[in-house]
């Protein structure tokens, strides 16, 4: 299928005389347009479903999540696996993101990497990728070259693949275990595939890695029982969390993330099962991070 018979790529009828519409009307025409994200993604719920099964259980066998894209769905891969480290305690290294034209093409453009399946080949074995770990593929074409060498390498090395694309049936589900389809259709400017398809994806990807985060214990209820202060501001987030999960006073949660060393998931564990801080911080270092498996091992529940 040649690239203009995608459905990412065609032109949309919505829109043909967008640039004659008032500013309200275009805004208005995008909104709806925004509006088919979730009933696409909705679609892809089982296929995602099986995706974070499988980077569960990577994490639990010590492998890792690898994101691979180039462009928009590349910048998507590297902000979800920045942001999973601070909202979820994890290391920098559990989430890697591979972005065609490395870090320079965060801010500068670089399409034409996208270009060569060599260069995702390079970037894969630069990686290490193992039989430990699950890739995750993101290309709204479904057929991005440096995508296909990185599933390609993947594949070889015995992990675990994703793709995540925007079309039906894309050329790489080949090249894939799990293939993820949000079909997001031809975008409010032909071709911006910055807009719908990248919009889905990024919906996909929190899924994924926050899905994925809770299975491993990392969330109690609706709250960030593994979050990593950074600022000031996330100390009072801290304070609210160890309170809610507790039921203690603000005041006494905060005396047990000071006595905790503001280590949050140490902090919950203490508040929690009343055990001593020597205590639940083995627990926590035997559960490998997991909060609700170390509660578990002293005695308590969540």
């Amino acid at each position: 299928m040649r690239l203009g018979e995608l459905e990412t790529e065609m032109s949309n009828p919505k829109t043909e005389t967008f640039h004659e519409l008032p500013t309200i009307e275009m805004l208005k025409v995008m909104n709806e347009e925004d509006a088919v994200i979730p009933l696409a993604v909705r679609d892809a719920l089982s296929e995602i479903a099986l995706a974070v099964d499988a980077c569960a259980g990577a994490v639990e066998s010590g492998g890792r999540i690898i994101y691979a894209g180039a462009g928009t769905s590349g910048r998507l891969g590297v902000l979800d696996a920045a942001e999973v480290v601070p909202t979820f305690g994890v290391s920098d290294d559990l989430f890697v993101a591979l972005m065609a034209g490395g870090r320079e093409a965060l801010v500068n453009s670089a399409e034409r990497a996208e270009d060569g399946d060599d260069l995702g080949v390079k970037d894969a074995r630069e990686a290490s990728i193992s039989e430990s770990d699950v890739v995750v593929g993101i290309t709204a074409s479904g057929r991005t070259p440096y995508v296909k060498g990185i599933l390609q390498y993947s594949r070889q090395a015995g992990a675990k693949t994703v793709l995540i694309s925007n079309v039906a049936n894309p050329q790489l589900q080949q090249l894939a275990d799990i293939t993820i389809v949000v079909r997001t259709g031809p975008e409010v400017i032909s071709g911006s595939t910055r807009l719908k398809a990248g919009t889905a994806q990024k919906i996909v990807l929190n899924m994924l890695s926050t899905v994925t985060m809770v299975r491993l214990g990392r969330v109690i209820g609706n709250q960030m029982v593994a979050l990593r202060i950074m600022n000031e501001k996330l100390v009072d987030r801290a304070v609210r969390i160890v309170s809610d999960v507790s039921g203690l006073s603000y005041d006494d949660s905060e005396r047990i993330l000071e006595e905790a060393g503001r280590e949050v998931p140490l902090a919950t564990l203490i508040a929690l099962s009343g055990k001593s801080k020597e205590d639940c911080n083995s627990a926590l270092k035997e559960a490998r991070g997991n909060v609700r498996l170390a509660l578990k091992k002293l005695g308590g529940s969540a």
